[in-house]
């Protein structure tokens, strides 16, 4: 569904990607792992198509058609959909509106709302005074109304409580349609994701079926997110270098 070749990605002059290569299959959920400052979030918002990152070399192409100079609302439409961090403030703009834009009219506001204990927030302006975990939820409040085919989850784990994380995970979980005929590795299910985490919490609740390790703005592996995971918590990425599971 999703394939990167040989990207490189500068903003204002600096290169903060280079000859970045990952791909992320139709029906599966990959996690990119990473140090603070590796370029892990400059990756999702170029996939995006936010207009500050300047692909100097490479493609990325999306079901086989090359989206690497269509802006962001194009990429949208064809069903790429975004998580960020921390996403901004939108004061005058009420939560229920942009729902209702979000998914052109086609879905109850209340009723996907109510799925994650946000309609109260409805008629309030789209995150602001949200606390951690109410943004997040927000934010998988418009990607429900979007709909979109391929997740972009920049860690949907950050900021929130352990109330909430059960809450938020288990949402991203129905929303890649993640289900009882679908219990392991390797499954084919309903959407396609790419998470950025950094504890792991998030595979709590998600089946990943491939893991990359993004270091100074490249990829340096590949292997089972799980033994990924198992190896950073213990070592770090001190190893990333010498990392042996290569694609």
């Amino acid at each position: 569904m999703l394939e990167i070749e040989d990207l490189t990605v500068e903003v204002g002059g600096k290169t903060l990607l280079h000859d970045v290569n990952l791909e992320v299959k139709k029906g599966y959920t990959n996690v990119l792992f990473g140090p603070n400052g590796a370029g892990k979030s400059a990756l999702m918002r170029t996939i995006m198509g936010f207009s500050e990152y300047k692909v100097v070399k490479g493609r990325i192409l999306f079901n086989g058609e090359d989206i690497t100079s269509l802006p962001v609302d194009e990429r949208a439409r064809r069903g790429l959909g975004i998580m960020m961090q921390r996403p901004p403030d939108m004061s005058g703009i009420k939560l229920r509106d942009l729902i209702k834009v979000v998914s052109k009219g086609e879905k109850d506001p209340e009723t996907l709302a109510k799925n994650l204990n946000m309609d109260r927030f409805l008629d309030r302006d789209v995150n602001v005074g949200f606390s951690g975990g109410e943004i997040k939820r927000s934010e998988l409040l418009q990607l429900a109304a979007q709909n979109p085919d391929l997740y972009l989850l920049d860690e949907p784990e950050s900021g929130v409580d352990l109330v909430s994380i059960e809450q938020v995970g288990l949402t991203i979980k129905e929303l890649l349609g993640e289900g009882i005929g679908c219990p392991g590795e390797g499954c084919i299910r309903g959407k396609s994701a790419l998470i950025i985490t950094h504890t792991g919490q998030i595979l709590d609740y998600v089946t990943a079926d491939r893991g990359y390790i993004l270091c100074n703005g490249t990829i340096m592996c590949s292997g089972n997110p799980l033994k990924m995971l198992e190896e950073i918590k213990s070592k770090g990425y001190e190893e990333c270098f010498e990392c042996k599971m290569m694609m």
